[in-house]
């Protein structure tokens, strides 16, 4: 007799797109949202065999309550929100989305980079204070615009995101520059140069982070990276929150340390009202609330990757498998 899963989707408003329903036999249980308390019971009372989340958190003591649990379908890249090793030790699939985002996150990364390098948000707010038209001049000066072209781009991380991200810059004119914690036969054929960390950290005018969060990547960027970078250097990060110490870097933007950052990640998310770069009020930071990877066309791509992991684990062919 054919298995009829029990699959409930925990936060179904973390996506806007159009979800199929998987072509097996199923029970479908969807909630908009749930607290990381919420998890087990709504989990145990349908006795699902199938999590769908895309960020509620599920641990091993989560876990232990979840007897009927086979399949954790994690509606994102990121699988930090889940104990990966008592999910393999209970015997519990975890399955991500891979590459969903290959257009919609180096393009907000260069959204972010040309508007601090041309000042938008400087000359934006000149003009609301009125300072054209008093203006001299047909134009308004004031704040220094840089060309990207013939300028350093330094990538941690060369990945998907990462390479696409390469090759909007070299469209762009810029140098690449890589550092990447595997080896990397294929860059030269990409036109980019491999090189070690100090190299990119010392001498790149826009660094970019392309990293996931690691124990061995939490605050690779602090106080004392910071100030081995550039004065006319920026940092980007659409990657993860955690990856650059936030105290580090507003004193670092306040300071003049660097010339300005852009991003679309904190560590914690929502952030409290007291987070330290979301009460900065400067020309030269941008940041935006973790939307890089939610164009229309991602997300749709999204939740079509996740249905297909989902019946190719249930056909007994899984992919993406992270646990």
């Amino acid at each position: 007799m054919t298995e009829i899963h029990r699959i409930v989707f925990l936060d179904r408003d973390s996506v806007i797109a159009n979800v199929r329903k998987p072509s097996f036999g199923h029970e479908w249980t969807e909630y908009d949202a749930t607290r990381a308390g919420e998890a087990v019971q709504r989990l145990r009372d349908a006795r699902a065999t199938i999590a769908i989340t895309n960020k509620v958190p599920l641990s091993a003591d989560d876990l232990a309550q979840l007897p009927d649990l086979k399949l954790i379908a994690v509606a994102a890249t990121g699988t930090n929100i889940i104990d990966l090793a008592a999910a393999q030790q209970r015997g519990i699939v975890v399955t991500n989305i891979r590459n969903y985002a290959v257009h919609t996150l180096p393009e907000h990364t260069f959204a972010l980079i040309l508007a601090l390098r041309r000042q938008l948000v400087a000359y934006r707010a000149d003009i609301e204070a009125g300072l054209w038209e008093q203006s001299e001049r047909f134009c308004l000066f004031g704040h220094p615009v840089s060309d990207l072209a013939g300028s350093r781009l330094g990538l941690f991380g060369y990945g998907a995101l990462g390479k696409a991200t390469a090759q909007i810059a070299r469209a762009f004119g810029m140098e690449v520059i890589v550092h990447n914690r595997s080896p990397l036969p294929d860059a030269a054929a990409d036109g980019v140069r491999v090189a070690d960390f100090d190299e990119v950290l010392e001498t790149s005018d826009v660094i970019s982070l392309h990293l996931p969060l690691t124990e061995q990547t939490r605050n690779m960027i602090s106080a004392k990276e910071l100030i081995r970078m550039k004065r006319s250097a920026l940092l980007i990060n659409t990657a993860r929150g955690g990856l650059v110490d936030e105290v580090a870097l507003a004193d670092a933007l306040n300071s003049g340390l660097i010339a300005g950052a852009g991003f679309d990640v904190l560590v914690t998310e929502p952030p409290p009202a007291d987070n330290v770069l979301l009460k900065l009020r400067l020309p030269n930071f941008i940041l935006t609330p973790h939307s890089a990877w939610a164009s229309t066309q991602a997300m749709q791509t999204l939740v079509d990757q996740l249905i297909d992991n989902i019946e190719a684990w249930a056909a007994g062919a899984p992919r993406n498998v992270v646990a």
